[in-house]
């Protein structure tokens, strides 16, 4: 976990010179993601491709997140997040992995839960939006992987707390309630690397948000024996409230 016993880098967000808002804002959101997989998980000196041995597809998911912005100087406004990816598959492995032989038939699950709690301030706040801030990332992911007579199993576990930077963006066009974005989450460290951003079309009317993009996010851990190297990416829509 030689990643995540880190977070140096991130300290210095706190000095940036910042806004704050003028009333306190709370909103909401709930969207789909429409997600693909690809990369590897490997097991000891094992190793299996996930999109073309494993054959895993989207079944069910949940991107849900919320913020609250308060005018006092000092304190971060909050966003907490939560998505979760659920992917099962049938393949074939082309090399034995975790003592499931190679040529076997295999049926997969990958189970993968996220909470991000996010603490930021706002440095810009007028037709160009900025936020500046930092996250930490409770991911637990679980890939099982099982021969499809169901005589052996294997397992491979993701369960980490990951600080990461985080930085939105967002150009308003004036009057029109139409506005362009992107948000991020990152860190980097000695072999190791999580990212997660997104960009995005908006529109905004009654206090309503729609909006539409893209989002990817890549995971590249290992926790002692246990690795994953996994991409998700994919189009995704959501509804937001604001008051």
């Amino acid at each position: 976990m030689k990643l995540f016993r880190s977070a140096v880098l991130l300290s210095a967000i706190a000095a940036v010179p910042t806004v704050h808002a003028d009333v306190l804002g709370v909103g909401a959101s709930i969207g789909y993601w429409d997600s693909d997989l690809s990369g590897k998980a490997a097991k000891g000196g094992d190793q299996v491709n996930v999109e073309n041995e494993l054959d895993l597809s989207n079944n069910t998911e949940a991107n849900l997140s919320a913020y609250l912005e308060h005018p006092i100087p000092l304190l971060p406004n909050v966003r907490l997040s939560y998505v979760k990816i659920d992917q099962t598959g049938r393949g074939e492995l082309s090399t034995g992995f975790d003592d499931i032989p190679a040529g076997v038939g295999v049926d997969s699950s990958l189970d993968w839960r996220q909470t991000d709690l996010t603490l930021y301030y706002e440095v810009l706040d007028n037709w160009v939006n900025l936020d500046l801030g930092v996250t930490a990332r409770d991911l637990d992911a679980e890939l099982q992987v099982s021969d499809t007579a169901g005589l052996t199993n294997s397992k491979t576990e993701v369960d980490a707390v990951v600080p990461m930077g985080f930085a939105a963006a967002r150009f308003d066009l004036p009057l029109t309630g139409v506005s362009v974005g992107a948000n991020g989450n990152f860190i980097s460290y000695s072999g190791d690397s999580v990212y997660d951003y997104d960009v995005y079309g908006q529109y905004a009317f009654a206090g309503v948000q729609l909006r539409a993009g893209y989002r990817e996010m890549a995971v590249d851990y290992e926790d002692g024996d246990d690795r994953l190297d996994i991409d998700i990416g994919g189009p995704f829509a959501s509804v937001g409230f604001s008051f």
